[in-house]
């Protein structure tokens, strides 16, 4: 019989809630200057440091830091095109190419295309008219689909002989060139790349040509609106096999999170999902994860992932004011759940991020280490005394990087195995093993 292990863990991802420092704060961060004396009270009683999903000063984006975050290597990423298809429920093999999309207003600069808006709004009633328009297309061996996830956003599926080894086509940049797809450098003369990018081409071109003269174009230019006449590609992917989560880490893992992204990657990598919505109450939105996570907890999951993109969202709004708000909202809303969880001697509390996310210039996202915090039974207690990027910094933890963070919560939950023992064929960081027990009616010669 396996030893009864009590302990579980819950953590909370306080996406993109590291930054930079800001005059208007007197040179300090959004959650510096923020009033969090829930998460402050945690870290009084917490072992404390920072953490980099990857390299630090390497900005990632949230779906390449959650695999890390989750044990995985970078070489298990499928590609954000394939997560979201997951996500969004689309059926996809593991032959097909994903690709992130969504519909754009170009204006064409003699051969050239440049995107003047990235973001254009569109009514309902225009959107399912486009996405009908552009749905399928077929050249060569390769078939082209676009099916909408939301609003102006989409997944386009490749299927037949291709590979997800190719370029974006978007700038990111309004006022920019749309970007022609080629394969990477390395498989330049890979068949199936190269069929992926001309298809791809020959999809984007046909795109532009079906949606110009559009009648509902043609009512948005009468009307003084730009034309929503083309579509830019990012971040292909396929699907990959990976060894699930459990198996790798003996844990029964649940993700509690709102996002096609988050529901894709726990999906990926094994682990069951708690689908919920944001509303315009991110307190009570908190509140009422934790509550659930909790509950989930006594139901028998072993690992909770509590995510909010609260504090990410304000900061592309590059508003540092706005993310300092969200980040106290947040706080309030830990604070409605969080004594019956501290008063459970078997969870494990952890609280960090994904990335940094700056509330201004122009990067998406920075590669700065983010705060970290374990709170729990057992725990060594430092001296800080607040949350935030700068006094987590000396804490005991120090700076944590990629998988240390799972193996670290391994540890805390006294499920870390002792180096060089093999209770299993594969040799596993988590104790006690699946493994098999001693049959003792064996049957032995001397």
């Amino acid at each position: 019989m396996q030893k009864n292990i009590s302990k579980k863990c819950i953590l909370i991802l306080l996406d993109g809630i590291g930054d930079r420092s800001y005059r208007q704060f007197n040179h300090q961060t959004p959650l510096q200057a923020a009033r969090t004396p829930v998460l402050d009270s945690l870290s009084k009683n917490s072992a404390n440091g920072l953490y980099h999903a990857a390299l630090i000063g390497q900005a990632l984006p949230s779906e390449n830091a959650h695999l890390l975050m989750f044990g995985y290597d970078i070489t298990d990423f499928p590609g954000r095109g394939a997560l979201e298809a997951l996500g969004a429920g689309i059926d996809i093999s593991n032959d097909d190419v994903a690709i992130l999309s969504h519909f754009v207003s170009l204006r064409e600069f003699g051969r050239h295309l440049t995107v003047e808006d990235n973001k254009p709004e569109v009514t309902a009633e225009e959107t399912s008219e486009f996405i009908k328009t552009v749905s399928a297309y077929e050249t060569g061996h390769v078939k082209i689909s676009f099916v909408p996830t939301g609003g102006i956003r989409g997944i386009i599926i490749l299927s037949g002989d291709v590979a997800p080894y190719i370029t974006d086509s978007d700038p990111f940049i309004t006022g920019m060139n749309m970007i022609s797809v080629a394969p990477w450098l390395n498989y330049g003369n890979d068949n199936f790349s190269l069929n992926a990018a001309s298809a791809l081409n020959k999809y984007l071109a046909w795109v532009y040509q079906r949606l110009k003269d559009h009648p509902a174009n043609r009512m948005r230019t009468d009307k003084g609106k730009m034309p929503i006449n083309g579509i830019v590609t990012q971040r292909s992917g396929r699907l990959k096999k990976i060894t699930p989560f459990q198996v790798r880490y003996g844990l029964k893992g649940l993700s509690i999170a709102s996002g096609l992204v988050y529901w894709g990657i726990s999906t990926f990598v094994g682990m069951d999902i708690e689908k919920v919505t944001d509303t315009k109450d991110p307190a009570d939105d908190m509140a009422k994860r934790l509550a659930l996570a909790h509950k989930r907890i006594k139901d028998g999951y072993e690992f909770v992932h509590v995510h909010t993109k609260v504090a990410d969202e304000a900061a592309h709004t590059k508003d540092p004011a706005a993310k300092k708000a969200a980040i106290e909202a947040i706080d309030a809303g830990i604070g409605l759940e969080i004594e019956s969880i501290k008063n459970d001697p078997d969870i494990l509390l952890v609280v960090t991020a994904d990335h940094s996310t700056p509330s201004s210039g122009p990067l998406i996202h920075s590669g700065e280490s983010v705060p970290v915090m374990f709170y729990g039974t057992g725990v060594r207690r430092d001296n800080v005394s607040e949350f935030n990027e700068i006094s987590a910094a000396p804490g005991v933890l120090g700076n944590l990087r990629g998988k240390e963070l799972i193996y670290m919560i391994l540890n805390h939950l006294d499920r870390s195995k002792l180096h060089g023992i093999m209770d299993t064929p594969v040799d596993q960081p988590y104790w006690p093993g699946v493994c098999e027990p001693f049959d003792n009616s064996i049957k032995c010669k001397k």
